[in-house]
C-alpha cells in the first residue's frame, strides 16, 4: 500500500480541527440571530471549503440529509483533493442550531474521520441511545434493561446509592415517562434542550461534567458522531434504530441494514481508529464557545485520536473580518 493510500491519522488530525475550527467561526457570526438556518448554511460552506483543502478522497457517510437536499454536506458527498488516503466521515457542521440561534450552551462544530468503510452507515432515523464513561466491566448495563434497573446496576458499581448517579437526557416529549422513571429511582437528571453528542460525551468525563450515563432517543447520525467520540476518549455506548414507518425503514436498506432490531455496540458503529474533532460555538461543558477579543477571534477545539487515546485542547486565533 502506497504512503497516499494509508490512513494517517496523527498527519491528518490537524487539517481535521481546522475544518471544525472554520465551521465554529462563520456560525458563530450568527449567534443569538434567531436564524437557524443561515447558521447552519454558514457552518456547512465553510466546513465544505477547509473539508475540500485535504488530501484524502473523502466520502461523508454521516451527514445533513439525501442528496436532494444539497447545498448541505448530503450522505454520499465527495469531499477531499482526490488525492490520499480513502476516508469515511461523519460531520454535524453546527451540533445545536437552535442553541446558537438563541446563545444558548453547548452548540459545537462536529467532525470524525476513520478509513473507508469503518463507520456505521446510519439513516436519517431516531435511535435509542444509552452511554456510561469509562472504567466499568463490558456490557455493565444494556439495552435491554429498563431505565431502574439500568440506574441500580450503575450505582452498585460505582460504589453508590441510585441518589449518586446523574442522567444526562434529551428534554422532548418522548421523554416524559423516561424522566419520571429515572426521577422514581432516586437518580438525578440533566436536561439538555438540544446537542446530545455532547450530552454523549459528557459521560466520558464525568468527574468534570457531574453525569455518569445518557439515556433517551435522538438522531442516528449523531450516535454514530457519538460513538467516535467515546472511541477516543473512552466509554460504553448501544445503540438501536427506531423505524416509524415503511419510508425509514427503506431508508435503511439503502444503506445495507437488513437487521432492524440489531443493537450497536460503540465498536459496532466505529470499527476502526478515528480522529474526531470539535469546536465551540457556544460557551459549553465540553469547550469554550467563540469569542471576540479586540480585533481577534478565538475558539477552543477538542481533538482526539483513538489510536493513542491522546486528547488536546487548541486555541486558535484569527484576526476579526
Amino acid at each position: 500500500m502506497s504512503d497516499a493510500q494509508i490512513f494517517a491519522d496523527r498527519m491528518l488530525s490537524l487539517g481535521l480541527a481546522r475544518v471544525s475550527e472554520q465551521a465554529a467561526i462563520a456560525a458563530a457570526k450568527l449567534i443569538g440571530c434567531g436564524d437557524e438556518k443561515s447558521a447552519d448554511q454558514a457552518a456547512v460552506d465553510a466546513m465544505r471549503r477547509q473539508l475540500n483543502l485535504l488530501d484524502i478522497q473523502g466520502v461523508v457517510v454521516i451527514g445533513e440529509g439525501e442528496r436532494d437536499e444539497a447545498p448541505m454536506l448530503y450522505i454520499g458527498e465527495e469531499v477531499g483533493s482526490g488525492n490520499g488516503p480513502a476516508v469515511d466521515i461523519a460531520l454535524d457542521p453546527l451540533e445545536g442550531t437552535t442553541l446558537t440561534a438563541k446563545d444558548m450552551p453547548n452548540a459545537l462544530a462536529v467532525i470524525a474521520m476513520g478509513p473507508r468503510g469503518s463507520m456505521l452507515h446510519a439513516p436519517d432515523v431516531y435511535m435509542d441511545k444509552l452511554a456510561i464513561g469509562p472504567g466499568y466491566p463490558t456490557d455493565l448495563v444494556s439495552l435491554d434493561m429498563n431505565p431502574t434497573e439500568r440506574i441500580e446496576t450503575l450505582a452498585k458499581a460505582k460504589g453508590s446509592r441510585p441518589e449518586g448517579v446523574m442522567v444526562c437526557v434529551l428534554e422532548r416529549p418522548r421523554h416524559q415517562d423516561l424522566i419520571a422513571e429515572i426521577r422514581a429511582t432516586g437518580a438525578r437528571i440533566r436536561l439538555i434542550t438540544d446537542g446530545d453528542v455532547a450530552g454523549v460525551i459528557h459521560c466520558a468525563e464525568a468527574a468534570k461534567t457531574g453525569i455518569d450515563m445518557y439515556m433517551g432517543s435522538g438522531g442516528a447520525p449523531e450516535g454514530v458522531l457519538a460513538a467516535a467520540a467515546l472511541k477516543c476518549m473512552g466509554g460504553q455506548m448501544w445503540g438501536r434504530l427506531i423505524f416509524r414507518n415503511d419510508d425509514e425503514r427503506s431508508r435503511a436498506r439503502k444503506a445495507g441494514i437488513d437487521d432492524h432490531d440489531r443493537i450497536y455496540r460503540r465498536d459496532d458503529m466505529v470499527t476502526q481508529d478515528v480522529i474526531f474533532a470539535a469546536t465551540g460555538v457556544t460557551d459549553g461543558s465540553i469547550v469554550k464557545g467563540a469569542r471576540r477579543d479586540g480585533d481577534w477571534l478565538e475558539t477552543e477545539t477538542i481533538l482526539m485520536r483513538s489510536k493513542s487515546g491522546s486528547v488536546r485542547r487548541l486555541l486558535y486565533r484569527q484576526r476579526n473580518q
